[in-house]
């Protein structure tokens, strides 16, 4: 028998089993009791809050042989509903039916009475997808369709539908679902499994799943397919490149204690590891509040993040003004994620301003330790004055150490040919990109070479030289912001976290130049070329059912043609 995902057997089968939509539950049984049906409905609302479930139980509610507003899961319609099969509850994704002709064919059937059912129920599943020119071939019959058919439109973006369309439906907007009810009802689906876990690892899961109930499901499918029967926070951070509390922890001390050198080495170690850096930045955010939230209040039980004893130990560094203003930071900086193409460097930046500021906190410090009486008597102003005039000096020797740097930096600069770059840019169109199918990326997974990704990533700073080359920064650029994901002797697989940055490398006209310059670090050549972080995820998705299943290819069977790849 096949093998079912987790969160189609644990799909709800009655209004009860619903999670974290108790509103919707409740009017929804109410008008069924009191026989107040509407003829269309809208259910709105994030991914994976269960629009699509509610629907299904709304019409196995309408159809089922018990009467309307049960569902009994043992008659004939009700089993039908919940394997697919029923004749009177059609399902039609908007997203590839939405042209015109598809709506006047809907509208053609509409008009015949239900072949086993009571109603006639048409579930059109991401409605917003539908043309302009569809919705007015529906609007007529939305609005007084036939008494045997009820409709139920569901949507992530109500706001694309037009008005004259929802003016004709009764809405109902599903909320994410609470982290507590994700919680419990993964707990519940581990139980039912006799699977063993570890609570910090069910914690990651609902982090991670954003108040989506079937993220939450997949992602704990995902997990059992790498831990097999025993579920560990070890393998949630393994999977998906998480930082545990304690390095996120120890990353903050760092930044408290004013210590560059080490904040920017662990931060470079995370990214190398393949973490997110939004969801670092958000981690971060959620450490801060609660120390925040502690330092105001008091009380343990508001702390969703730390224990008692790690909130004490950071509350000592930093005052409720403190944290205030490196919480700004943090979220400035996770919200100008999407418009910059080296998030790499606008993470390292923001979190060097955190530790900037607190190493002047220090030096404050120190100096009031060293002549205390001074410097309650003198004006802030002037201390900061007394500091600045310190430092003055620094400038200088830099002048001096220019020269040198300058001399560093030509070195790299002529190893390369400007005309062979300039050539190039011309062979293709700006748009032509390079595209590596399915098969390629596995069997690139499957031949990967650990020491050889070792041995690049223990190289890539080397192409901080090449950065402030009027001809080969740009390029310098888009690779630092990378992370080596896969590497075999002719391939080398990068990770990104924005799509617009992935775009850039594999570009046709940027492929030569990359190439060479991934050479010149590691003293190999590749084809490089590069995935984002969504893409990587769902092909280790398919390589683990792959191996699930007895499919998978072994090493000495697969060869990697670059000719192939277009």
């Amino acid at each position: 028998m096949a093998y079912k995902a987790l969160y189609r057997t644990y799909r709800p089968l009655t209004f009860e089993e619903v999670v974290g939509q108790d509103h919707i539950v409740r009017t929804l049984k109410n008008a069924l009791k009191e026989n107040k049906i509407a003829h269309a409905y809208l259910f709105a609302g994030p991914r994976g809050t269960g629009k699509t479930s509610m629907a299904k139980l709304l019409a196995k509610a309408l159809n089922c042989e018990e009467g309307v507003g049960h569902q009994c899961n043992e008659c004939s319609n009700c089993i039908a509903i919940n394997e697919v099969s029923h004749p009177d509850v059609i399902e039609i994704d908007a997203a590839s039916n939405n042209g015109v002709d598809e709506v006047r064919d809907l509208i053609d059937r509409v008009k015949y009475l239900p072949i086993k059912g009571r109603y006639k129920v048409y579930i059109i599943d991401e409605v917003h997808m539908m043309t302009s020119g569809a919705f007015n071939a529906l609007l007529r019959t939305l609005e007084e369709p036939p008494a045997h058919v009820i409709f139920i439109l569901a949507t992530t973006e109500p706001h694309k539908i037009l008005p004259t369309i929802l003016s004709r439906c009764q809405r109902y907007d599903f909320n994410k679902v609470s982290d507590v009810d994700i919680k419990r009802r993964l707990i519940y689906v581990l139980d039912k499994e006799q699977i063993t876990y570890e609570e910090d690892a069910i914690d990651m899961i609902t982090s991670l799943a954003d108040g989506g109930m079937r993220d939450a499901l997949s992602i704990l499918d995902q997990l059992l397919a790498y831990s097999g029967r025993t579920l560990r926070a070890k393998d949630v951070l393994d999977v998906f490149a998480l930082t545990s509390k304690e390095e996120k922890i120890k990353l903050l001390n760092y930044i408290l204690d004013g210590d560059v050198e080490n904040t920017l080495s662990l931060t470079r170690s995370f990214i190398e590891h393949g973490n997110d850096i939004k969801k670092l930045l958000l981690d971060l955010l959620d450490i801060l509040k609660d120390v925040y939230t502690y330092q105001v209040t008091e009380d343990k039980t508001l702390l969703l993040t730390l224990n008692e004893s790690e909130v004490n130990a950071l509350s000592h560094f930093a005052d409720e003004e403190d944290l205030l203003k490196m919480s700004e930071i943090l979220l400035n900086a996770s919200t100008s994620l999407r418009n910059v193409s080296n998030a790499r460097s606008l993470l390292e930046i923001s979190l060097l301003k955190l530790t900037s500021m607190h190493k002047k906190t220090l030096k404050t410090v120190a100096k009031a330790d060293e002549n205390e009486e001074k410097v309650i008597k003198e004006e802030p102003k002037i201390v900061e004055k007394t500091i600045i005039k310190k430092e003055e000096p620094v400038p200088t020797p830099m002048k001096k150490e220019e020269p040198a740097k300058e001399k560093a930096l030509d070195e790299p600069l002529l190893l390369f040919n400007e005309e062979e770059l300039v050539a190039d840019t011309n062979l293709y169109p700006d748009d032509e990109k390079y595209v590596l199918n399915e098969e390629t990326i596995i069997n690139a997974m499957i031949k990967g070479d650990k020491e050889l990704k070792k041995s690049i990533i223990s190289k890539w700073d080397k192409l901080t030289p090449y950065l402030a080359s009027p001809t080969l920064g740009k390029y310098a650029s888009l690779l630092k912001d990378a992370r080596p994901y896969i590497a075999t002797k002719e391939l080398l697989i990068l990770e990104y976290d924005l799509d617009i940055v992935a775009d850039k490398v594999n570009l046709k006209n940027n492929q030569k130049t990359i190439a060479n310059l991934v050479e010149k670090i590691t003293n190999k050549h590749f084809f490089v070329h590069a995935l984002t972080r969504m893409q990587t995820i769902a092909d280790v998705k398919k390589f683990r059912d792959l191996s699930q299943l007895g499919k998978l290819k072994k090493a000495d069977e697969v060869t990697i043609d670059l000719k192939e790849i277009k």
